[in-house]
């Protein structure tokens, strides 16, 4: 069973930055293709950005240019480096996991995802 912990959210202000990881345990995650998702108060869960078990990558158009994901598979952590943010980014920001071999049609649906962490808070004030 993999296990996923979500670390690094907390207040910041506009313009900020905050570094997001998620670690694993039980399984090696080199074998998962990974996905940040975040949900706001009234709002649906979406998809921020996704990062496949060979490195490709996909981002939520409000959020190219300013975030990039990465993944360590060496030390089990995925991470989302979020720059120029805003309060429009306020979230509670989860990470997710599905088997590398399964394919699907879009990265964005939440159901496609088995394994997730229990998010952290991400909040942009002034």
């Amino acid at each position: 069973q993999l296990q996923l912990v979500e670390s690094g959210g907390g207040l910041v202000q506009p313009g900020g930055s905050l570094r997001l990881a998620c670690t694993a345990s039980g399984r090696a995650l080199a074998d998962y293709s990974l996905v940040w998702f975040r949900q706001a108060p009234g709002k649906e869960r979406e998809g921020v950005s996704y990062i496949s078990d060979s490195g490709l990558r996909n981002y939520l158009d409000s959020v190219k240019g300013r975030f990039t994901i990465s993944r360590d598979n060496d030390k089990n952590t995925m991470y989302l480096q979020m720059n120029s943010l805003s309060p429009e980014d306020t979230a509670v920001y989860y990470c997710a996991a599905k088997p590398g071999s399964r394919r699907t049609i879009s990265w964005q649906r939440t159901q496609y995802y088995d394994f997730w962490g229990q998010g952290t808070q991400v909040t942009v004030s002034p």
